[in-house]
């Protein structure tokens, strides 16, 4: 049986996306390209594995903010802030399964632009992305930022972020995504090391309530 893929060479390896077998070649040029790999895909595994070994300096001109300094000490003291991100991306991601790395880094960039720019000028500049599912990240992160700097929804202890320091924490996110994404079209490494982050029932979907009505 050839390769539904190439239609050359023998097909050999199961690959879940397509629910057949296919070549070894293709899976390793069209993973994450053109296939929609799930990430418990043993072969994708395998390969980002492999990738974490001997993964390459990002080049200086790809670093998110190059020039700007990111101390741990903010990350540290908004680390409910960098939490709180991270899971309205996972959410998304949940409802969405389209949602990728790139789709990540278009909706954090946009949004931490418009953080420089209040941050350095006192306007708030917004320019959401045109992409229908990075609009809808970009929106979500936005309201989430807005809701946890709400006077009353402060946690004892930790005060809320000024604007210049909301856009380091989206400046740290995209640094984060960018360590992570491999560049291919469809991957979601970023997304998946995000996953391994948070419990899973922080992104199960509410229960129904239980109580009956007379």
């Amino acid at each position: 049986m050839s390769c539904p893929i190439c239609n050359k060479r023998p097909a050999k390896r199961p690959c879940p996306a397509k629910d057949a077998m296919i070549c070894a070649i293709c899976c390793g040029t069209e993973r994450e390209v053109s296939i929609d790999c799930p990430s418990d895909c043993c072969f994708l595994l395998e390969a980002r594995r492999y990738e974490a070994e001997h993964r390459k300096p990002i080049p200086p001109g790809e670093i998110p903010y190059p020039e700007t300094r990111i101390s741990q000490d903010i990350v540290h003291l908004h680390r409910p802030v960098v939490s709180g991100l991270g899971l309205t991306i996972l959410k998304l991601a949940t409802e969405n399964r389209s949602l990728n790395d790139s789709d990540v880094l278009g909706a954090l960039g946009p949004l931490a632009e418009a953080y420089r720019t209040l941050s350095a000028s006192g306007l708030y500049y917004e320019k959401p992305p045109d992409d229908r599912v990075r609009a809808e990240l970009y929106r979500r992160l936005g309201e989430f930022l807005n809701e946890y700097r709400k006077p009353e929804n402060q946690q004892r202890g930790a005060p809320p972020p000024k604007d210049a320091e909301v856009f380091l924490l989206l400046a740290f996110m995209m640094r984060v995504a960018r360590h992570h994404h491999n560049g291919r079209p469809r991957s979601r490494a970023f997304l998946d090391f995000l996953r391994a982050q948070y419990p899973a029932e922080a992104l199960a979907p509410p229960e129904a309530p239980r109580i009956v009505a007379p």
